[in-house]
């Protein structure tokens, strides 16, 4: 539920890279990647993309309040390879985020079987019974009084899953309104989880393509 959505307009499309096949948009953070059911919630990157590509197609997601690197593809043999590549694992991504606390191991591992929680969706939850398999690997970049900043490498891509495996590690998000407490909430003016880097292989050339967006945070 949106109660208040007020997207970012400048820039109003931040393009990373584009030829025939695919696009690659920088999303800021307070934008939804696909519209929303209702009227209010139509502004999102893929109704921008579709003002300038009206033939645009979705191959994955980010949160609204999640930043960072989104490639759409411009046709349809584009779009079949890369959710393969996306679907198979073949892409590679990490996040950075900065988190509350401090995380005392330098690396790690979360692997938590996640379902949604489904009266209070959009919110996902740790289900061992139900749940599907979701594994987050970590590396701790460094570490303040108060918070840490840490890579996120995402192995699966469910819902939700850095936020609530990061809440489970005992060190919610900062800025996340679903999973973080009232302090940690609070204390940025966004949520603190950026895609940084994605790298794929283009859909007609099977060249090695490299997207980055330096963190903003």
């Amino acid at each position: 539920m949106l109660l208040h959505y007020a997207p970012p307009m400048s820039p109003y499309l931040d393009i990373l890279y584009q030829d025939d096949a695919l696009v690659v948009f920088n999303k800021p953070s307070g934008l939804l990647t696909v519209p929303g059911k209702a009227p209010e919630h139509k502004d999102s990157l893929e109704f921008r993309a579709r003002l300038v590509w009206p033939g645009v197609r979705i191959v994955h997601r980010l949160d609204m309040a999640t930043s960072g690197v989104v490639v759409m593809a411009l046709t349809p043999d584009s779009q079949r390879e890369l959710n393969r590549q996306f679907q198979q694992r073949e892409t590679q991504k990490h996040y950075i985020a900065c988190v509350s606390g401090i995380v005392p191991a330098d690396y790690g591992s979360i692997d938590l079987p996640l379902i949604c929680d489904w009266p209070n969706r959009p919110k996902q939850k740790v289900c061992y019974e139900y749940g599907k398999a979701s594994l987050t690997h970590y590396v701790v970049l460094n570490r303040n009084t108060t918070s840490s900043r840490l890579m996120l490498i995402p192995v699966t891509g469910r819902s939700h899953q850095l936020r609530v495996h990061l809440q489970w590690l005992g060190h919610a998000i900062l800025g996340d309104k679903f999973y973080a407490d009232s302090e940690g909430y609070l204390a940025t003016e966004r949520l603190q989880l950026h895609a940084e880097k994605l790298t794929f292989r283009h859909p007609s050339t099977a060249e090695l393509i490299v997207c980055v967006s330096p963190c903003p945070f």
